[in-house]
C-alpha cells in the first residue's frame, strides 16, 4: 500500500533540492516524490514509512520535518 509522506525541508537553492531528489532517487520503496523549494516542501509517495523519509532526508544536512497540517 502507498504512503503519502509531507516534510518541510529548510532548502535555500536548486543545490539544496538536487541533493534531497538524489537521496530519495535512492531509497528504497519511493515510488515518486515532489520537492518544492518555493513552499520547502517534499512529498514522498511509496511504501515508505514517515520516520524513515524524515531520517533519508535529513541526512542531507537540512533542517527537516513532518508537515504539519
Amino acid at each position: 500500500m502507498a504512503t503519502e509522506v509531507v516534510l518541510k525541508v529548510d532548502m535555500m537553492c536548486e543545490g539544496c533540492v538536487g541533493a534531497v531528489k538524489r537521496v530519495l532517487g535512492k531509497m528504497e520503496g519511493v515510488e515518486s516524490f515532489d520537492v518544492s523549494l518555493e513552499e520547502q516542501k517534499v512529498t514522498v509517495r511509496g511504501a515508505v514509512t514517515p520516520e524513515a523519509v524524515l531520517e533519508k532526508v535529513a541526512k542531507t544536512g537540512k533542517k527537516t520535518e513532518l508537515w504539519s497540517s
